[in-house]
């Protein structure tokens, strides 16, 4: 096929050639243009925008910087003693980057030979030099004695990368005795640390509030950490050290607590398992708060061993409960004085009389006092100074308890107080409404018998106790304070008639001072008197046959089923300026020093003669086995013993993940416990019994 010749492309002239290049370099040089000046752009910003960021960034490749703990603030009583304040605390860390690896077996093996460190010890520190940057210090000991210390010291020059400090640590001067006061402080947990991201919470040497006031007011006695500055290469090699910026110390903090007397009061109570609870009557101040037996906070601080925490936990004494917060108990017969004056708001005359015959009859049961021959025909005041159930069981069942119950809780009973405490128990007023709505039932005469001798469902904590102590004292609705923020408020007058306190004052007045119950809290000081009223909580179900052959005196039966001795008081009683109250744990009166009157009787004295105080505690001290920390060393050797833990290594191993002292398993057992007796004592008078038929166990005096 003939397609016929091909054709040629157009001849490119050589204008359109001139044209054509000229065209492209222009293209070209606007990208080159745009590329130049977006590159200039760029140069700009970094160059001044964000100049300070990228300065920060390297200098923070240059400059490394390690977090100095501040140092807490104290906690001082009212005086100005201290309570917890930071003594000087040797440490010994090592920097990684200055230990080679080639030196690391001879250093630690000399360390381990110096400071006695056991071989877990030792590889507790290999592993962290090995997890640790370069310039990061890793702990090897804290809290060292100064022979120790030196001991490193003076030989550096053979102890690459070993640096000696002189830090800070928390100290209790008074040890058990402020333990459920204080809490204590320790190292922050892995959750705390997740939950934060606060780098301060994994310097080595910062510890934190774990429990009690160390824990709420954290952030008052924090302060702000210092930093101490080092310069480094790229690869973390130590250049020089820089300037150290100085940490900036908490807040001291000032209490309402009387540390001389919250130190005697926790050992006057020797070696009952209970509480002691002092108030100003002025102001509503706090001068004592003890629960004892108690932990060591020092221990908890430094890191507390293994069979010291066992031995805690297994204690019947429940040391790491703070009894005066945590522990609810019938209030026995200490209720009766505000029983009063419920009876006489209810219109019950204070001068008619009640014949006390030792039982009562009432429908189909028969309920008794706890004088089983009677006390005769008795009014107001006698039957309070006698503690009488059959006068409070007759006036109540009169009157109906749905009078009383809002008496007792006008005087701090049920309550719930403003306090820097995270665990606190509030206790039961029942009425008859309260019972419908817990157990839809009604209310019934043998409840009202029960609760007017402070049994049956009625439950309140020590602290309660010596709040009602302190209003009925002063007339006045104290508020309960613990941290001096300035002055105290004023309380109002409680609507009370004058004439209603002046007659339970002097009842209790009588109690001691004129034949009553209380005749051993008499006090010894000349011309000074005080007025208290005691009590005895039943805390186990007496049956039928042992009422039958004779029930059981306290010092026939366990430890935990004996009854709880109880006081409350005030004085001096003409003019009140301190209220208290006493709750002894299983006490049952069995040993006349170790008893409630006369602990009261000691502690009151103390505040009014402390010369006198001090002399009457040294003469019977030593009966109970010395003073606090004589005991508690005593305590611990004899559980090592009996344990067969073996000296020093298994007992002074730490115990790694402690529960706080108020959420401990123990504490929760114990709270079981008394949940579980409060429903037996429950079931009881619902049926109609209760301890009300045996009558309040109150000791003769």
């Amino acid at each position: 096929m003939n397609r016929g010749p091909a054709k040629r492309p157009p001849r490119m002239t050589e204008a359109a050639q001139s044209y054509s290049f000229t065209r492209r370099a222009v293209t070209l040089g606007a990208a080159q243009g745009l590329v130049g000046v977006a590159l200039i752009g760029r140069m700009g910003w970094l160059s001044i925008a964000e100049n300070e960021r990228y300065s920060t960034l390297s200098e923070s490749n240059r400059v490394n910087m390690t977090l100095i703990p501040p140092r807490r603030g104290w906690i001082v009583d009212r005086n100005g003693h201290a309570i917890a304040n930071n003594r000087t605390d040797f440490r010994v860390d090592i920097i990684p980057d200055r230990l080679s690896k080639e030196d690391q077996p001879r250093v630690l093996a000399l360390l381990a030979q110096i400071l006695k460190l056991p071989p877990e010890e030792i590889e507790r520190i290999r592993t962290d030099i090995g997890h640790a940057a370069g310039f990061q210090p890793v702990q090897v000991a804290e809290n060292l004695d100064w022979d120790r210390f030196a001991a490193v010291s003076v030989r550096l020059p053979e102890l690459p990368g070993v640096q000696p400090t002189r830090g800070f640590s928390r100290n209790y001067p008074a040890g058990a005795a402020v333990a459920h006061l204080t809490g204590y402080v320790g190292a922050a947990t892995a959750e705390q640390f997740k939950e934060t991201r606060d780098q301060l919470l994994v310097t080595p040497g910062f510890k934190l509030g774990k429990d009690g006031l160390e824990k709420s007011l954290e952030q008052r006695l924090r302060g702000r950490p210092g930093a101490k500055r080092v310069e480094v290469t790229a690869r973390g090699k130590l250049v020089a050290e820089l300037a150290t910026r100085p940490d900036v110390p908490g807040h001291t903090t000032r209490l309402t607590i009387d540390a001389g007397l919250q130190e005697y009061a926790a050992r006057r109570l020797g070696t009952n398992s209970g509480s002691a609870v002092v108030i100003d009557t002025a102001t509503g101040d706090i001068l004592a708060m003890v629960s004892m037996p108690a932990y060591d906070p020092n221990s908890f601080s430094d890191g507390i061993s293994h069979l010291e925490w066992k031995m805690l936990s297994d204690d019947d004494h429940v040391p790491l409960m703070n009894k005066v917060l945590q522990g609810l108990y019938p209030p026995g017969s200490t209720v009766k004085p505000m029983n009063g004056l419920a009876l006489m708001a209810g219109g019950v005359d204070p001068h008619a009389r009640v014949n006390c015959s030792g039982a009562l009859r009432v429908g189909t049961g028969v309920f008794h006092c706890h004088k089983r021959g009677g006390h005769g025909p008795l009014d107001l005041k006698n039957a309070i100074m006698q503690s009488c159930d059959i006068y409070f069981y007759e006036m109540v069942r009169r009157l109906g308890y749905d009078h009383v119950a809002p008496v007792a809780r006008m005087l701090g009973l049920g309550q719930k107080f403003d306090l820097p405490f995270s665990s606190q128990r509030y206790g039961t007023v029942p009425d008859s409404a309260w019972k419908q709505r817990k157990y839809h039932h009604d209310w019934t005469v043998a409840d009202s018998l029960n609760a007017s001798i402070g049994q049956g469902y009625v439950l309140a904590n020590p602290l309660q106790l010596a709040v009602m102590a302190a209003r009925i004292a002063s007339g006045r609705e104290l508020q309960p304070r613990i941290v001096v923020d300035g002055p105290a408020p004023q309380a109002a007058a409680l609507p009370v008639s004058d004439e209603h306190f002046a007659i339970v004052r002097n009842a209790m007045f009588g109690v001691v001072n004129q034949g009553g119950t209380g005749g051993a809290a008499r006090l010894t000081i000349p011309g000074v008197a005080i007025a208290a009223k005691t009590g005895t909580a039943q805390v186990r179900r007496i049956t039928m046959a042992e009422r039958r052959a004779g029930v059981l005196k306290n010092g026939q039966l366990p430890f935990k089923l004996r009854d709880h001795a109880l006081l409350v008081a005030f004085a001096p009683a003409e003019n009140p300026r301190y209220a208290m109250a006493v709750v002894l744990e299983h006490n049952g009166h069995t040993v006349r020093n170790l008893d409630s009157p006369l602990i009261g009787r000691d502690i009151m004295t103390y505040l009014l003669d402390r010369e006198r105080a001090m002399k009457a505690l040294a003469e019977i001290e030593g009966s109970w086995g010395g003073d606090i920390r004589t005991r508690m060393a005593a305590q611990e050797n004899a559980y090592r013993q009996a344990a067969g833990a073996p000296a020093p290594a298994a007992a002074v191993a730490t115990e790694r993940s402690p529960a706080v002292p108020s959420d401990a398993p123990a504490v929760e057992a114990a709270t079981d416990a008394q949940n579980v007796t409060a429903e037996v004592q429950a079931r009881e008078t619902a049926a109609g019994g209760g301890v009300a038929t045996t009558g309040s166990p109150e000791p003769q005096p």
